[in-house]
């Protein structure tokens, strides 16, 4: 399957139609439409969003949100059912660091939650080191949080 991974405006009708299905399928996993501590994130906070593209239609996203001058946060990271197990989820994520370290963030974290395992999995797989709860997630039961270093200088993300 071959996969375009596009800059997109937050309020793009591809992205909004990804965020809302996720949004939905995230309700469902958790059983209750409050499952997002801290601040959603907007059009005001997202420094970059981006949409990946397959045989002409919009198949994920995801964005980063810058938390201080060296680290990001990754928000809104979704692949529509019908297209996981194909690498666009990786090839988004790659994306998303690419761009960090192309803004000389050597850090992103992230949030998922404990009603995500396939999540979880796919971080990890991905060099992505479990951490303690961080901003708004400190004290939350529904959050498991992440975090990678990146290599600004070699624009490669680190494995450690």
């Amino acid at each position: 399957m071959s996969v375009s991974v596009e800059v997109r405006a937050w309020d793009d009708p591809d992205g909004v139609a990804l965020r809302s299905a996720q949004r939905a399928e995230l309700d469902a996993r958790y059983g209750t439409g409050d499952h997002e501590p801290g601040t959603p994130p907007s059009a005001a906070d997202i420094d970059l969003f981006l949409v990946a593209v397959s045989a002409g239609r919009a198949v994920g996203c995801g964005a980063l949100r810058r938390l201080d001058a060296t680290s990001a946060e990754i928000k809104r990271m979704y692949v529509s059912p019908h297209s996981r197990g194909a690498g666009i989820s990786t090839a988004i994520l790659r994306a998303l660091e690419e761009a960090a370290v192309e803004r000389g963030w050597t850090t992103i974290r992230l949030e998922t939650g404990p009603a995500q395992p396939d999540a979880m999995r796919f971080y990890e797989r991905e060099g992505y080191r479990r951490i303690p709860l961080f901003g708004a997630y400190e004290g939350s039961d529904l959050s498991v949080c992440y975090e990678r270093s990146l290599s600004a200088a070699a624009g490669t993300p680190s494995r450690r």
